[in-house]
């Protein structure tokens, strides 16, 4: 590794999620300050596989719902695993990185997430609601949730789909942690308006909580955000772990807690390339 590291940016600067700010402006920001450590080029997602070799390191952003392109990035983990290259996130991640079995697991090992199944055997395990979330294994940004009734659970075609209770919550909250240390927490104060954010000051027991999906990921480095939602007796339930490219609403918080995510992820990406090569 050189003195001055060079990375691969991956980030899809034109994404935009409906209802959502443009993400790609986050990375110009994080791309911006970054350089002042590291020689950073930018490349779109499609291009990331041909570039891998050429540099120390692949940084992987925001660059959209890996299902719209889902055989290249295929081919981007293959070739990155073949050459023992560098990827930030590291590839091991267990969470939204490997799909949504996690919330299966989770659920069933009694961890405090929103009741899961996968199985029409399994539906007796969920509670009783009005309404049921149905969502793809390999769902991201609400793409192909829908919401359907008791009596619909029987039809569904079971196999690519998850299910869970629509759980009635007082608002959703969101941790950003780089590598085990945590760095802010943002909520949505209207339930109907999910990416209106505020900055939050969460409670012992939230950080308690939001540390214990973390430590069961078992990442040794990058960037995560844990996504929770608070239930009408005052607990908390996980909505998502994503360990891929979380969105991270840089734009929101003040300008000391920026400067801090920007220094912690220069320390963090330091660390990750001294470590050596683990895709």
């Amino acid at each position: 590794m050189s003195a001055r590291p060079s990375l691969l940016y991956v980030t899809d600067l034109g994404y935009r999620a409906a209802g959502r700010p443009r993400y790609g402006d986050e990375d110009v920001f994080l791309a911006s300050r970054l350089r002042a450590d590291f020689d950073i080029a930018v490349c779109h997602p499609l291009d990331a596989a041909a570039l891998l070799d050429r540099f120390d390191a692949a940084v992987v952003r925001n660059t959209g719902p890996v299902l719209h392109y889902r055989g290249e990035y295929d081919a981007f983990r293959a070739r990155a695993v073949a050459q023992g290259a560098r990827v930030y996130n590291p590839l091991n991640g267990r969470a939204d990185m490997a799909g949504k079995q996690y919330l299966l697991d989770l659920s069933a090992a009694g961890h405090p997430v929103i009741p899961t199944v996968d199985r029409p055997a399994d539906l007796g395990l969920l509670p009783t609601a009005e309404q049921y979330a149905v969502k793809p294994k390999a769902g991201a940004d609400s793409i192909g949730l829908r919401f359907v009734s008791r009596d619909e659970l029987d039809g569904l075609a079971y196999g690519d789909i998850l299910v869970q209770p629509r759980v009635d919550f007082r608002y959703e909250v969101s941790f950003y942690y780089i590598d085990d240390a945590f760095q802010y927490a943002l909520h949505a104060p209207d339930p109907e308006r999910r990416w209106l954010l505020e900055p939050y000051t969460p409670t012992e027991a939230d950080l308690v909580f939001a540390r214990s999906f973390i430590d069961w990921n078992t990442l040794d480095h990058g960037i995560q955000r844990v996504d929770a939602c608070r239930t009408p007796d005052g607990g908390l339930l996980l909505v998502e772990l994503e360990d891929l490219n979380p969105y991270l609403s840089l734009d929101l918080v003040g300008d000391q807690a920026r400067d801090a995510f920007v220094t912690g992820m220069a320390g963090s990406l330091r660390r990750f390339l001294e470590a050596g090569p683990r895709s």
